[in-house]
């Protein structure tokens, strides 16, 4: 098997899920005492949360690329950014190594194209909704986009910040991001993604009131054809793995 390497702690709540679900999809494949090989490097999530707020995202690129660095001198053939949000500097992240980075976003891509979706709303922080990097991935593989409006997109930040990413997950909370993926559906949205990796805690896809993308599902998902037969995802075939 392929080793991978995770970029988590962002937050930890929801680098549980990955390891979870990748020990879970090897064993799944392979049986008996298979599980995945991984290596984490876990960030303290108030050292990244302080250089988001201050809008230091050079620093914040620097810091990730130094763990994966460090995840790539343990062994890993392939990185992943186990949150939405610091895809923002994937960039630095793979101009720092020479492995492939599997983004999240080409794996949510490629699980609503599978599905058939072709209209994604896009549900996570205001940066995730409202900034280039995510969209623009998603339209790279031909997919159309639509976001909450200002408002909400402010509201649902605070609800991620303020409780999901610290392990809370309020009823509150679970009301207003229901009203938007209903709102979104209304704007011709035929799915939704679930673009914080821990939105799908709080609002598992099935109780969701229109087709619902979890990121974290797509992204093991991806990242589990990775390290059972060296796949990758079609925009993340720039660095070759070997055997």
């Amino acid at each position: 098997m392929h080793r991978i390497g995770l970029l988590g702690g962002m937050s930890w709540h929801s680098t549980v899920q990955y390891y979870r679900g990748l020990n879970t999809a090897v064993a799944d494949a392979r049986g008996g005492h298979a599980s995945a090989p991984l290596l984490i490097d876990s960030a303290d999530f108030a050292e990244i949360r302080a250089l988001q707020v201050a809008d230091r995202w050079e620093t914040a690129g620097d810091v990730l690329a130094a763990a994966a660095q460090r995840l790539v001198a343990g062994g890993a053939e392939a990185l992943a950014i186990a949150t939405n949000l610091m895809h923002k500097v994937a960039p630095a992240v793979e101009a720092s190594v020479d492995v492939p980075l599997i983004h999240i976003a080409d794996a949510v891509a490629q699980e609503a194209r599978l599905a058939g979706h072709g209209t994604l709303g896009i549900l996570g922080t205001a940066r995730t909704m409202q900034d280039d990097f995510y969209r623009a991935r998603l339209a790279a593989h031909g997919i159309d986009v639509v976001v909450p409006d200002p408002e909400t997109c402010r509201t649902l930040d605070r609800w991620i910040f303020d409780e999901l990413t610290q392990g809370h997950f309020t009823d509150p909370a679970r009301s207003d991001f229901l009203a938007a993926m209903t709102a979104l559906q209304a704007r011709g949205a035929d799915a939704v993604v679930l673009g914080c990796t821990e939105i799908g805690i709080l609002i598992p896809p099935a109780e969701a009131p229109m087709p619902a993308l979890d990121s974290v599902d797509a992204h093991v998902s991806v990242l589990s054809r990775f390290c059972l037969r060296g796949e990758l995802p079609a925009a993340s075939r720039a660095a070759p793995v070997a055997g």
